[in-house]
């Protein structure tokens, strides 16, 4: 309880279970987990989207710059989390680039977010990602950069957040919930425009920071990158699109919770609070 990286107060009354009756489980909606050299969590990812009804396709970027694979054929996008170029052009702006710079891939991801019946997801690195192609996604106008830590380190810790009240169509009926989740990231320090977009953008916000008394607390190592707000990820106007540097699908299972996971096993079972968030995504999509 004393150890401020792991924090076990949690507060969570959202019901595990949303699958049955309400899904029709024959039908498994296509899903791209996307990733680009260096991401690394593309497994997790797809593991916790499975469990949850989809039929996930490993789609690495040159499928879509080669054609391999089009966005078109899926109804979900999941850019996962790892160190794209090694993060040496900017945390996830060489892998934005690489579609904004390309005329074919752009207009692909384009169309993919305009749809109505599509959703997306960046985590970690994704989220870098997707925050710099904030002028292609609708509604992600107020979207910040990633930039680095205060710290001016990497930092790998349970952290804990808080979830806000937020249109993000993966996080519904989970309002209110403080859970701890994997932080891993050396850049992930939200930064706006100015105090006016920051402003502006309290009604995306999805998930904040918080301490053990599940309040803002923006001294380290409760806030662990130096976002302003304890800000971590925010969503799209519409809540299709949404941005996070924690990595839940690193905990979605009870037993990855390390010391928490005894305090909780027997009310939660098998899966962690986390696994909402994907099961959110196929309720959705029905």
């Amino acid at each position: 309880m004393n150890d401020p990286g792991i924090h076990p107060v949690i507060s969570f009354d959202v019901a595990e279970d949303v699958s049955a009756p309400y899904l029709n489980l024959n039908a498994k909606p296509k899903l791209a987990i996307l990733r680009e050299q260096g991401v690394n969590s593309q497994v997790e990812m797809a593991a916790a989207f499975d469990i949850a009804g989809f039929k996930t396709y490993d789609v690495h970027m040159t499928d879509i710059l080669q054609g391999r694979h089009k966005l078109a054929d899926f109804k979900g996008m999941i850019a996962c989390g790892g160190f794209s170029y090694g993060d040496v052009l900017g945390a996830g702006e060489g892998w934005a680039k690489t579609i904004l710079f390309n005329n074919q891939a752009r207009d692909e991801f384009a169309e993919f977010f305009t749809r109505q019946d599509t959703f997306s997801l960046g985590v970690c690195n994704g989220c870098q990602m997707m925050s710099n192609l904030r002028e292609i996604i609708p509604g992600a106008e107020l979207w910040p950069r990633f930039l680095t830590n205060r710290s001016e380190q990497y930092e790998a810790r349970y952290s804990q957040v808080r979830v806000e009240n937020t249109n993000s169509i993966l996080l519904q009926d989970m309002q209110g919930s403080v859970i701890p989740v994997v932080t891993s990231h050396g850049e992930g320090r939200a930064s706006f425009k100015d105090a006016a977009h920051l402003d502006e953008a309290q009604n995306l916000i999805s998930l904040r920071y918080v301490d053990n008394s599940h309040q803002l607390n923006d001294a380290y190592p409760h806030n662990p990158n130096g976002s302003p707000q304890g800000i971590t990820s925010l969503t799209t106007v519409d809540g299709r699109a949404t941005i996070m540097m924690p990595h839940p699908e690193r905990v979605f299972r009870t037993i990855q919770m390390s010391s928490v996971s005894k305090q909780h096993e027997q009310e939660w079972g098998e899966f962690s609070p986390w696994m909402r968030m994907f099961r959110n995504a196929r309720t959705w999509i029905d």
